[in-house]
């Protein structure tokens, strides 16, 4: 039976590789003179840390450009409130992956209200389609894909 995986992974080489250059780039920035600012990539989050959330601001327009340039879609980046204190700030931007089970199961929700003839199985992660004929995946392939469903959301595994 065809089938597909929907799944919502990011390159994390790609990010770690925004990331250097954003740092690099802080070091060569005239804005940037003199002040201690500086990006830090640890397990799925990133950590901005500079001395006032202007600074901050400006960081995470770097980030943003280098990880377009690189084709990092944004959606994958959750950033929180910055903490300030006297003399520096702080954020962190959590990198979202994988679908969690609420938008899943609102995925599941939207193709069986859709009335295309395939199935749709929760794996973990990720969520699987399989359908008889080819033309009813690439349906539900197009139904997912004009949804915001607030992640980058990726199709693997397309079997015949």
């Amino acid at each position: 039976m065809p089938s597909f995986d929907v799944v919502s992974e990011i390159d994390l080489q790609e990010v770690r590789n925004a990331v250097d250059q954003g740092s690099r780039e802080i070091g060569t920035r005239f804005d940037f003179k003199g002040v201690d600012a500086s990006f830090e990539l640890k397990e799925d989050q990133i950590l901005l840390t500079g001395e006032q959330e202007f600074h901050l601001q400006q960081m995470m327009d770097i980030l943003r450009q280098k990880l377009v340039k690189r084709k990092v879609d944004l959606a994958c980046l959750d950033p929180q409130e910055p903490v300030a204190s006297l003399n520096a700030a702080r954020q962190e931007v959590k990198l979202k992956q994988g679908i969690d089970s609420d938008t899943a199961k609102r995925m599941v929700k939207a193709i069986k209200g859709s009335k295309i003839k395939v199935q749709a199985q929760i794996q973990g992660d990720q969520l699987r389609v399989t359908g008889k004929k080819r033309d009813d995946l690439q349906g539900a392939i197009a139904l997912l894909r004009d949804e915001d469903w607030g992640l980058p959301l990726q199709f693997t595994n397309f079997r015949d």
